[in-house]
């Protein structure tokens, strides 16, 4: 077995591509492997797997944050559909501070993006019944969970959608601007 790991933009911010055996039945792949994801420099002992199921194109899940004690590392893939995924750099000592990067994740490509604590999260779904998984290394905590506006002009993240398009959460219309965030990393 074997992945294909590339860096993005920002540091420690990295795709993830595991190896796909194929043939006329279909495909099998190993999609962590705890030793290779060492190997490759990737360190999170996860400890929860999530999956979401979003059934709108267009649908925004943004940009979300778990502060310490509780922060997370991430391992997300997509099962069913594809996704933009969208993360941005809150740690305060970081050169890359507020900027951000963004990935196509789909089932078809089988490209994971890992994210290290210290960042926002989210994604906008390109197809109906997007269904995704995220492996994390912390639990959930209701008092250390966050977010930030998805659309929030001083960040300038290109979504790929309207905000008339974007169908979001209470939580996600609610969400903090970017200027009133005061980052926990």
């Amino acid at each position: 077995m074997s992945l294909k790991v590339e860096p993005l933009a920002i540091a420690d911010v990295r795709l993830v591509t595991p190896t796909r055996f194929a043939d006329d039945r279909g495909f099998f792949s190993e999609t962590y492997n705890e030793k290779l994801f060492k190997d490759a420099g990737i360190e999170a002992d996860f400890l929860q797997d999530n999956h979401s199921l979003s059934t709108r194109k267009g649908t925004v899940r943004a940009l979300h944050y778990q502060a310490p004690p509780f922060a997370q590392s991430k391992l997300v893939r997509v099962l069913r559909g594809s996704i933009l995924d969208v993360v941005v750099d809150v740690r305060k000592a970081s050169p890359t501070y507020g900027k951000w990067v963004r990935a196509v994740l789909s089932a078809e490509n089988g490209v994971q993006i890992y994210i290290p604590k210290g960042f926002l999260h989210g994604f906008v779904t390109l197809e109906p019944d997007t269904e995704i998984t995220y492996k994390v290394d912390a639990y959930y905590s209701k008092e250390c969970d966050g977010a930030v506006l998805w659309c929030d002009k001083t960040l300038g993240i290109d979504w790929g959608i309207s905000s008339k398009e974007a169908s979001l959460s209470e939580k996600d219309q609610a969400a903090q601007r970017f200027v009133d965030f005061a980052s926990p990393f």
